[in-house]
């Protein structure tokens, strides 16, 4: 209780601070935000406190917090706090969960504990009556509540009284596992226990909850919108990680017990039509989940056996989904009308590039989407299919019995296509059927792996592309990458500094032959932009914070940064001259080009995306 005792000895010394000054001290806003702010001091605090939420700075829990501090009530960090049996004996983890409030401990004949709104005098009543005795709350965040309320409540259930560790070595699931996920796991325990691995895999057909637990998995995984799961076991005791892939990152999901890391590889194996009993090389197949739930989802699955003969799974969500609308990708203006001119042309090449998972499938789509019109035949070969559009004629590319990428496209050329989209272009025989195509009289869309625009020209040549040809035929490519874009309800705005700005517009223009007048203008041309078109005095960034709607992570969505390079002025005579990439590059920029580092930096100006994110596009 000691920890406790510091905490509200500490409280009770501070200083009674303002609404205004409490926002500032927890950084939750600043100074020059909330002097823009309608105030009007006549209509007292709880007038001021409607103009902050109506204006979204911030959110009800964070004008909680404020007002908490405002009146120097504790704080606590629930995830690590030290409960004391006594609380326990006063309000259970069961009363606890059902009024969202965490127990700490008791002093001098009163029980505190942890709530986001401590200042609820009502609830304080209530709890009271619950403990029989003065019940005192202090503050800490909802999100930490909670997830120490999901993590104690299940160490406490009925199968798993004896320890938090629980049988078979489970030390319990991760932070972002929901309730009906450990309820799973334990019910999986029971029907296992005892079991060894070969009769872990001999059983997992006839394990309801094994079935049940990785069918959860995959439909949470859906929900929250990841793109991979990755299942990851260790050898003799230790627990299994799983780890979701949200917006780029990687997040806990679940710690899996020892005993249950056979039978949930083998239920996976299965739902993959593999090899149970391989576990020494390599397997790769597809699971379609929706022979499993009502869930229209397709995974691509890949076994990858490690040491003590352990696999490792990653499971890639490729749920079918409509393609975005083209404005809605995040192009600049100058880039939206640059691209959407190219892919209304008649023929020629385009080409996305830029590392797996960077959204250039994507992008190609919603090129298609924006010219698919009743007098256009499209047809497309992809590995797998992971967008649909009505119109198109699409071909799932299939090398196991011969329809690669080139095999696909010799066939198109056959069926009188007006427009060609090609998933991948992986070796010398597809460029160079992609290259013909689009020189007879064919609009040819296409990705390649490169790190940028200027280095796909290089590229292509190395393969050995005939340069006139490509000269020819190469009318834009797209570089994209994507990165995690700002939670928008808990972002702080903040000022640069002279040097500050002066070191941006620095970086904005390096490497390029732009001065720095020319970069200061068009970094305020897109921060007026983002302003509605209002002038803009000083230059503003946003960092995170994070908030309930984002999960605290501060972070929500992705966005795409490009740099797009149009076959204009000089750079075909650069093309078919073999010019190295620099000078490929100074052709583009003189062309006008705004390289990712550009769209980056004008993006955060813009308050889209914090300097951090940016320089993961461009580093």
């Amino acid at each position: 209780m000691t920890e406790l005792r510091v905490l509200i000895h500490d409280a009770r010394s501070a200083p009674v601070s303002t609404l205004a000054e409490s926002l500032i001290d927890l950084k939750l806003t600043d100074i020059k935000a909330l002097g823009k702010l309608p105030i009007n001091p006549a209509e007292g605090k709880r007038g001021s406190e409607h103009v902050l939420l109506e204006s979204g700075l911030v959110s009800e829990l964070q004008l909680e917090h404020a007002r908490a501090h405002m009146l120097s009530t504790p704080e606590v960090d629930a995830t690590v706090f030290q409960v004391e049996p006594q609380a326990l004996d006063r309000l259970s983890w069961a009363d606890a969960l059902k009024y969202h409030v965490l127990p700490l401990g008791v002093e001098s004949g009163v029980l505190y504990a942890a709530s986001p709104t401590p200042l609820k005098r009502e609830l304080e009543l209530r709890l009271g009556v619950m403990a029989d005795c003065i019940v005192s709350l202090v503050w800490a965040p909802k999100l930490q509540i909670d997830r120490r309320l999901a993590l104690e409540n299940h160490a406490q259930a009925p199968q798993d009284t004896a320890s938090k560790n629980g049988p078979d070595g489970w030390p319990g699931a991760g932070d972002h596992a929901p309730l009906d996920v450990h309820a799973l796991l334990t019910d999986a325990l029971i029907e296992l226990k005892g079991a060894g691995d070969q009769e872990q895999v001999n059983a997992v057909n006839e394990s309801s909850s094994v079935i049940k637990l990785v069918n959860q998995m995959i439909i949470d995984a859906y929900g929250q919108k990841a793109s991979d799961i990755h299942i990851e076991t260790n050898p003799g005791d230790d627990v299994s990680r799983i780890r979701f892939r949200k917006d780029g990152d990687l997040e806990d999901y679940l710690l899996l017990p020892f005993s249950l890391r056979a039978a949930l590889v083998s239920r996976i194996k299965i739902m993959s039509r593999l090899d149970i009993s391989e576990r020494r090389r390599p397997q790769d197949g597809k699971i379609n989940f929706n022979e499993f739930s009502d869930i229209k989802l397709e995974l691509r699955v890949a076994i990858l056996p490690t040491h003590d003969s352990l696999e490792d799974v990653v499971m890639r969500l490729l749920a079918s989904s409509k393609p975005i609308p083209l404005p809605q990708l995040g192009f600049s203006a100058r880039d939206d009308k640059i691209i959407k001119r190219l892919s209304e042309r008649p023929f020629g090449l385009i080409l996305a590039c830029g590392p797996t998972g960077s959204g250039k499938t994507t992008t190609l789509h919603s090129l298609l989407a924006h010219i698919n019109t009743d007098n256009r035949k499209i047809w497309t070969a992809e590995d797998p299919i992971e967008i649909t559009q009505k119109g198109l004629r699409q071909l799932q590319v299939n090398p196991k019995i011969g329809v690669t990428f080139a095999t696909a496209m010799r066939a198109f050329l056959r069926a009188d296509p007006d427009v060609i989209m090609i998933g991948e272009v992986r070796d010398e025989e597809t460029a160079r059927v992609c290259i013909e195509a689009s020189l007879t009289g064919h609009l040819v869309l296409s990705t390649l792996h490169t790190n940028s625009a200027a280095e796909s020209v290089i590229r292509l040549l190395d393969l050995g592309m005939d340069p006139m040809n490509f000269g020819d035929s190469l009318i834009g490519i797209v570089a994209q990458r994507l990165v995690r874009g700002l939670c928008q309800h808990c972002a702080v705005s903040t000022a640069l500094s002279r040097e500050e700005y002066e070191s941006l517009v620095h970086e904005y223009v390096d490497g390029t032959a732009l001065t720095a007048e020319e970069g200061h203008k068009r970094l305020l041309a897109a921060a007026t932009s983002a302003a509605s078109g209002d002038p803009v005095s000083q230059i503003h960034t946003r960092h995170a914070v994070g908030c309930e709607r984002c999960g605290g992570r501060g972070y929500k969505g992705r966005m795409g940064i490009y740099e797009v390079l149009e076959n204009v002025g000089d750079m075909k005579q650069k093309i078919q001259s073999r010019a190295a990439t620099s000078e490929i590059f100074a052709e583009a920029s003189r062309a006008g080009m705004r390289t990712l580092r550009q769209d980056a930096l004008e993006k955060v100006v813009a308050g889209l995306i914090d300097l951090k994110q940016a320089r993961t596009a461009y580093a």
